[in-house]
Parts: structure tokens; sequence; C-alpha cells
């Protein structure tokens, strides 16, 4: 049973009794009533003349009304009450009950009603006359007084018996039985009511001053009940219509929300208190939506096709059309359990509600859109496209604030990953494979993520994960690895299973710099897990080659590049058994004006990242070939050794600007050295191949420095034509302690000799190392036991005054002229496939 069946159940358990209980009292009143007529009246022509008279003025009294609908029931508002008064003014009271259930039933057998209605009618008005009588008789009225001012009170009182009854019988039947509540239908138009009362008050007092004059003149009273009628219902139809354009008024302030469902809700309840209906419907057409309830809210609200059906007798229907459009936004529907037809004022005022209900429904649309688009928009501000992970932006901003609350909720770290090799992925299976992997790597992460850490894309193959909460630092190396894992795990793409290999930095939330700071903390641990070839490194501030301080130098290169602030200081390379001076090493230094002279791991990361690296590379070519032009007029022909950034390697007019620097200085090509470092970007770039071909054809010398310690030494060699192996100095540090260390120089040397190359060694510090180096079969090497780095001329007077009196050397040979030499078993293995390769020469 659904509510509303409910409630009819409710309602009709309650209304027939009561209107049962009210017949069942009348039919008592009239019993006893026609008793009385019975034994104290004689049918004379008088008696029967005047019950005549008073049927016709209960009649007229009843037939003079004006109608009130409520929902599909339509009441009546009539003057019985008035008749029933002027009736007992003049007759005795049982006669006057007679006669009004007479002239009631009379009407209702020309005009019929439903049963019910028609038995409610004539009891209740024959309870009025009985209440009234009584009143009267109670006060002694015998008939009416021949003076004015003795009918005013004991009339005054029966009218307000009169009143009362009727309003204690009929108010509480027609809340009942249109579910309005008692209280609200008794208060809505009682100031109507109390005029109306009144007026009818001074009629009777009016008319019975005429009676009193002559009684015969009551058949002129209802013709004047009529007039006054038809007056005071133009004015109670006035004041009517001026409380349903106040109501109207309300309705549609209360549609002035920008909430749709608000809209709707307010419409259903406002429409049907406006209108008085049993059940409105609102109908949307995009998208589909139907809305039904009552003055007591929604009752539904959902597709119109799965709406409960209702029993509705008459609906009345208008579009939603706004006044500026011709396009419905669906239709607004008046439903009513009972035949009701709508005033040309109540047609108006529908379609104004409906006019300003399409205004309404539009703008909340609007709204709506406008709420949805901005939620949109911020998620896409916030979060990868591709991924669904929060972006740069998103994790700054929940950064920011998790650093805020930071000293009540523990440690935060960031985990910075990127993928290794990525870009092979693209290239071998496509774009489409590549974002694929993305995917499968977010949701891999996010998956493994702890709850209340955030994981985030930066862009292209790096992510991000804030771990928070920890409750040590070491925790975070712990989430971290469980994280790698999760993605490096095998997985299928494309039909084929697949390996990824990652990378991944850590960095525990700083004292200052924020959110931003601990992402550059996690880049720098993260370049240095991919240096080092690990998975994971953790950030120290000690292996930190880009602090703030460095950051700040980049706004200084220009001024710095185009005044010359930076100098070059040279380091010689010495042969190990002679102490001759073979070659320099020019080293970058930059006088800063407020920072001193600076090293360059201090500033040449920041000006590799810069655009001005050709204008430096070019300054500190300059420098050392006007060097090597000064020391070679002076008779030292010392070649210069200059460090070459690989990002030089990608210009392809490197190698003409180059050599047009040779021929300026008038420098032969044999006497520079262009030392590399060991990168992949220079071991697989096919630009780089052909940069360095032509340096070498044009007979430069390039050295491998540092070797040993890059990502592929002997593909490098396969690749890159250099002249020169250099020995990094920690393999040179650790000759006396480590094997390895020992293992790794001999195998250098050996590898420099097969391929007929000259070997360096960096970082000579000690007599003993010398000697180790020259026993292992190492011929060159440079380092603080020959000099430090020095000024081109300083460098130039150290080579006018040698050592021992020999220009040109900073050491003393290790073994005088014509001694025997002993090598190891090595060394004299590499002499003798040297000396097998050498052809005889003719005698």
């Amino acid at each position: 049973m659904t509510r509303t069946d409910r409630r009819d159940a409710e309602t009709d358990r309650w209304l027939l009794p009561l209107i049962g209980l009210v017949v069942v009292c009348a039919s008592l009143v009239g019993i006893a009533a026609l008793y009385l007529v019975a034994g104290t009246m004689a049918p004379t022509v008088t008696e029967l003349a005047l019950m005549a008279s008073l049927i016709f003025l209960a009649a007229v009294g009843y037939t003079v009304k004006w109608r009130l609908r409520i929902r599909s029931t339509s009441h009546a508002i009539t003057w019985g009450e008035t008749a029933i008064v002027i009736g007992l003014a003049v007759a005795p009271a049982p006669l006057v009950v007679l006669s009004t259930g007479l002239g009631v039933g009379v009407v209702l057998i020309v005009r019929p009603l439903p049963r019910i209605k028609a038995l409610f009618a004539i009891a209740k008005n024959m309870l009025i006359a009985a209440a009234a009588g009584l009143a009267l008789q109670l006060l002694g009225w015998t008939s009416p007084p021949s003076d004015l001012a003795g009918l005013l009170v004991p009339i005054a009182v029966a009218y307000s018996v009169a009143v009362v009854i009727d309003e204690l019988l009929t108010l509480p039947v027609i809340a009942l039985a249109t579910h309005t509540n008692l209280w609200r239908l008794f208060h809505d138009g009682w100031g109507t009511r109390v005029v109306s009362a009144v007026v009818r008050y001074l009629l009777i007092i009016g008319t019975l001053a005429i009676l009193v004059a002559d009684q015969w003149l009551l058949v002129a009273i209802p013709p004047l009940i009529l007039c006054i009628h038809l007056a005071h219902a133009g004015q109670a139809r006035a004041g009517a219509d001026q409380q349903a354009w106040q109501h109207l008024a309300r309705a549609t302030d209360a549609l002035n929300v920008v909430d749709l469902d608000a809209v709707l809700s307010a419409a259903t309840v406002q429409a049907a208190e406006l209108f008085s209906t049993d059940r409105v419907e609102v109908e949307l057409t995009e998208p589909p939506r139907l809305v039904q309830g009552n003055s007591d809210g929604v009752r539904y609200d959902g597709r119109p096709d799965s709406a409960p059906a209702t029993p509705t007798r008459t609906v009345i229907a208008v579009p939603l059309v706004g006044p500026d459009s011709g396009t419905s936004v669906g239709t607004l529907r008046l439903c009513f359990t009972g035949q009701v037809k709508f005033t040309e004022r109540e047609h108006y005022t529908l379609r104004t509600f409906a006019s300003a209900l399409c205004t309404a429904v539009r703008n909340a649309s609007m709204y709506q859109e406008l709420i949805q688009v901005a939620a949109r928009h911020a998620r896409e501000a916030a979060q990868d496209a591709l991924t669904g992970l929060a972006n740069r932006r998103r994790l700054m901003e929940h950064g920011a604030e998790v650093l805020g609350r930071r000293p009540a909720g523990g440690i935060t770290a960031l985990l910075l990953i990127d993928l290794n090799h990525f870009k092979e992925i693209n290239d071998t299976l496509g774009h489409a494979a590549g974002d694929k992997l993305l995917i499968e790597v977010a949701g891999r992460l996010s998956s493994t993520a702890h709850a209340g850490d955030m994981v985030a894309r930066l862009g292209g193959d790096e992510f991000a994960v804030l771990l928070t909460g920890l409750p040590a630092p070491a925790i975070a190396t712990h989430r971290a690895d469980t994280l790698l894992a999760a993605i490096c795990a095998s997985m299928e793409l494309d039909g084929m299973r697949i390996n990824v290999e990652a990378s991944g930095g850590i960095a525990v939330a700083p004292g200052s710099g924020g959110i931003a700071e601990l992402l550059r903390r996690a880049d720098v641990a993260m370049y240095q897990a991919k240096r080092s070839g690990g998975r994971i490194a953790t950030y120290t501030r000690g292996r930190d080659t880009a602090d703030f301080g460095r950051l700040a130098l980049g706004g200084d290169l220009s001024r710095a590049v185009a005044p010359h602030e930076f100098s070059v200081s040279f380091q010689p390379i010495v042969d190990l058994g002679t102490g001759d001076v073979i070659a320099a090493e020019a080293l970058a230094r930059w006088q800063h004006p407020d920072r001193g002279r600076l090293d360059p791991r201090r500033f040449l990361e920041t000006v590799e990242r810069s655009g001005l690296l050709p204008a430096f590379a070019d300054a500190v070519l300059d420098k050392s070939l006007t060097a090597a032009g000064t020391w070679a007029e002076a008779g030292f022909a010392v070649p210069v050794a200059v460090n070459l950034s690989p990002r030089s390697l990608l210009d392809p007019r490197f190698p003409s600007a180059v050599l047009a620097r040779l021929r300026a200085h008038d420098i032969p090509p044999s006497q520079l050295i262009l030392e590399l470092t060991e990168t992949l970007t220079i071991s697989q770039l096919e630009v780089v191949d052909q940069v360095l071909g032509q340096l070498r054809d044009a007979g430069v010398r390039l050295a491998l420095d540092e070797f040993g310690t890059g990502y592929s030494s002997l593909s490098m060699l396969s690749r890159v034509p250099v002249h020169e192996l250099k020995i990094a100095r920690s393999f040179v540090a650790g000759m006396e302690t480590s094997a390895e260390a020992v293992a790794v120089i001999r195998s250098t040397v050996d590898l420099g000799r097969s391929l007929d190359l000259m070997v360096v060694a960096e970082g000579v510090e000690s007599e003993p190392q010398r000697q180790a180096l020259w026993a292992l079969g190492c011929t060159a090497g440079q380092g603080h036991l020959f000099a430090r780095p020095m000024a081109a001329h300083r460098l130039l007077t150290v080579l006018q005054c040698g050592s021992g009196g020999r220009p040109g050397s900073l050491a003393g040979p290790l073994h005088g002229t014509g001694s025997v030499i002993r090598l190891d078993q090595s060394r004299r293995a590499g002499q003798r496939n040297r000396t097998e390769k050498i052809p005889h020469l003719p005698a």
C-alpha cells in the first residue's frame, strides 16, 4: 500500500464516522422538532404560510453562495445561518429546524450533490438551527421585541452560536476530506469570514427591524439577501484574487535558488499550495526527468518511464516556456483526483508560474553546468590526463599543505622515479605502447602506495610519491624499495613480456625551502642513482652539486663571459720516466667579484645548462691557445689539453669553430688535445661521431677522460677515435690498498698499448705512485707530485727553470742513462708484442 493509499484509508476511517455522527444527531433533533411541532401547532393557513416562508427563506439562504475549491473538492460558503437566525426570530425553534431541513433538501433535489454531501448539508443546517434556537430559548426569547435595542444582544448570541457551530462542523470535515491542516484551514481567510459575519449580523438586525414593523414583509428579505450577497461576493473575490497574487509572488520567490533539485522541490510544493492540487508533476526534457509531489514534498524523482501509476481524473498541463523564448524545457502538470475546471484568473496564474519555473530551471541548469565545468577544470588542473594521477601542480599544493602541518604529522619524504630507456620503448613499440606502459606503472604505484601517500606524474616518464607520516627516515627507503619493485616486475605490453627499469631518488623534507626544495633534492638523488647504476639513492648534502648558490650563479654568467671573468690555469702532464713536460691541461676558473675564485665543479654544470656554453667554450679555448702560442715562442712546444663539454659535441658547427681558433692563433692542430667525458651522450649519438671525426681528421688529438668510470668504456673506444686514455684519480689513489684498483690500471694500460694509445694517470701525489705506475706500463701522469694548476706565465717560468738544470722538466728521471730496467711479466709480454709488429729495416 502506498503512502497515498494509507492516507486515504486513514481519512475514510475518521471522515465517515464524523459525518455519520452529525447525521444521527440531526436526525434525533429532527424527530424531536417534529414531535414538538405536531403537539403545539394547528395546521392553519397562517402557520402553513409561515412554514412555507421559512422553507423558502432557508432555500434561498442555502442557494445564495460563493464557492471555494480545495484540491478536487468544491466547497460552498452559504448564507444559511443568516436565514436560520431570521427564522428563529419570528417562529418557534422546532418549526425553524424542520423548515431548514426541508428548504435545504428542496435545493439539493433541484441541484443534486453526492449523497454523503447532501446528508451532511441537511444535517449541519438542522443542527445549526437547533443550537441557535436553544441559545434564544435560554435567553428567554419569546417573540421579537418592539424596540430595536432588545434585538441586539439575543440575536448576537444566537448568530454567534450559529457561526461557531457551522465552523466546528464544516472545517474538520473539509480538512479530513482534502488532507489539509485544520489550523491552516481555519487561519486562511479568517479576516474575510469575520467581516462576512459582521455584515450578516447587521443584515439580520435590519431584517428584524423591518419585520417588527410588518411581519409579512418577510417575503422581501430574500431579494435583499441576494443583493447583499452579490456585493459581498464581489468583495470576497477581489480579496481572494489579491491573496492569490500575493501567494504567486511568494511562490515565484521560492524558485529563486541556483540548485536544480531545490528548484524542482520548491516548484512542487508551491504549485500544490498555490493551485490546491492533489499532485504536481514537473517533467524535464533534457535530460529526461520527472518530479512528482504535493504540498508535503517530493514523492518521486527519476525517469518518467519509471514513475508509479497514480489515479488521476483531471490534468491541467502547461509547457515550461520562458517569456523570451519559444523553446520548452519541459511540462508542468496539475493533477486532480476529481473533476476540476480552472477560472480565467487561475489559468493566467498557472502560465505566470510556469514561466517563472522555466526561468528558474534554466538558471539552475546553467549554474549546475558552470559548477561541473569548474570542477572538471579543477580536476584537469590538478590531474594528469593520461594516468589520472595528480600532476605537478597538485603535488606542489598538497606537499605545501603536508609540510605546513609537519610537526604533528611525522616525517615527510619524496620519492622521485624516472623510467630508464623509456625512449627506446617509444621508438620500438610506438607511443601508444608507451602510454600503456605509463598507465600500468601509474596503476602499480597507486595500488602499492600507503594510504595518505600521494602518487603523481610530473611529466614524461617521471613519477613522484609523497611519503607522509613516516616514523623514521629509514622507512622511506623501505617504502621506496617496495614501490620500485612493484613497477620493475615484468609486464605484458602488446603481447610482449618486458621488464621496466627505473631509478629513484629519496629526499627527506628539509627544514626550509618547502616542497620546491624537497623536489629539487629528490631530483639530485635520482640522478645520483642513475650515475651510480643503482636503483635508489638517498639525498646527501655532500653530493649535492646543484645547490641554491649555484642556481644564483646562472644570473651572473652572461656578465662573466663578456668581460672574461673566467680565467684558465694549467696543470702539466709529465713523462713518468724522464720527468719532462709533454702537455698541459687547461682548467677553467671563475674569479667572481662577490664569491671569489670558484672551482669548476661549482659552475660548470650551470654553464652547460645555460645558453652561454658556446661563448664560454670559445673563451676557454681562446685563452688556452694563447698560452700555447706563448710557450711555443719561448721554445717549448707543449700541447694544451682542454676539457670538452658533451653538449658541445651536439653542435655540428663546433669543429669549424675550433679550427678557426687554431688558425687565428697559428697553432698546429696536433698541439691541441680535447678531453672528453665518458657519457652515454658521447657513445650513442651519430652527430657526435661526425663532430669527433672532423676534429680527428683535421689533426686535433682526442683524449678520453676518467676512463673506466662511465657507462660503456669498451663500446666507446670502438666508436670514439681517441688518442689518449686518462686513468681517474680514484684508481691512482687506491693503488696502495686495493688490488681491484691495480687491476683496473693494468688492464687500462694493456688496452692502451694494444690500441697504440697514450695512457695518462691523474692524481699522482707521491713518488711511490709514480714508480708503481711506471712499473705497470703507464708512461705519463699529472698531479701535485709534479705541479699544481698555475697561470700560463707561471708555467712558462717553471719550464724555463726546469728541474736539475734541465729546462722543460719537472722531476728527475727514474733511471740514469745506460741503466738496465727490469720490466714485470705483463709489461715484457706487451713489449714483445709491440716489437713483433715493428718491421725489420734493411741493412
